[in-house]
């Protein structure tokens, strides 16, 4: 779920990213979305993400998360390629290879201790990197927060993914939900940095996080300027 991929950035969010208002035109729909999601979220989510954690234990959850981060590596890689970062694009490749025999199927991450670093690409920030502007904020209803580019992108990034592959729809929507809940798992507790008006704060920070994720973490800030108040 996009709501708790967000959240990896907001807890360093001190200042409220301005959103001109052409950015949110839908923003009353939106809204009764977010509210929708977030009533989903504490009835349904939330509950089996805590019940997974209580219940698993702590070397099955590193493994489970292992494989799921295994299996958008072949889409990454691919990405990474498209937007013209070969280097990254095979290290990505080579991670996938490694970790999908000699680390079980992913279970073990054996590349991050040989220095394949992990990176985090989608078809999404390749469309950014090619030119393609944001589009209108939307907010997808079980998805959470996004755009009309990166709502577009998720077409092309479901055929990235080996998932596909699988001819056994049961094991296919089983993987899925697994990844969804180990997600949600690793996000637990984050909601606490939510800092004033809750849909305002989610949509800040997901253009924040996104123009993060598409410049690679090359982004200029304001906070250098506080020293001039020293």
């Amino acid at each position: 779920m996009n709501y708790f991929k967000i959240l990896k950035l907001s807890i360093f969010l001190v200042l409220p990213f301005s959103v001109a208002a052409e950015i949110d035109p839908f923003e009353k729909i939106n809204q009764t979305t977010h509210n929708l999601n977030q009533k989903l979220d504490l009835e349904v989510a939330s509950p089996i993400a805590r019940l997974y954690k209580d219940i698993t234990p702590d070397f099955l959850e590193i493994g489970i998360t292992n494989f799921t981060h295994n299996i958008e590596d072949l889409s990454i890689s691919i990405n990474n390629i498209l937007q013209g970062k070969v280097n990254d694009g095979i290290s990505d490749l080579v991670r996938f290879a490694i970790n999908s025999t000699i680390g079980l199927a992913g279970f073990i991450d054996i590349s991050s201790d040989l220095g394949f670093d992990k990176h985090d690409e989608d078809f999404g920030q390749t469309l950014a990197v090619w030119g393609v502007s944001d589009g209108p904020y939307i907010v997808l209803p079980g998805l959470g927060p996004s755009t009309l580019r990166d709502t577009l992108a998720m077409i092309p990034d479901s055929f990235l993914t080996p998932l596909w592959l699988i001819d056994h729809d049961q094991t296919s929507y089983s993987l899925t939900a697994i990844d969804l809940i180990d997600t949600r798992a690793r996000y637990l507790g984050l909601e606490s940095v939510v800092i004033g008006d809750e849909y305002l704060f989610y949509r800040d920070a997901y253009l924040q996080s996104r123009e993060f994720e598409i410049k690679d973490g090359e982004v200029e800030d304001d906070f250098d300027n506080f020293d001039d108040f020293d």
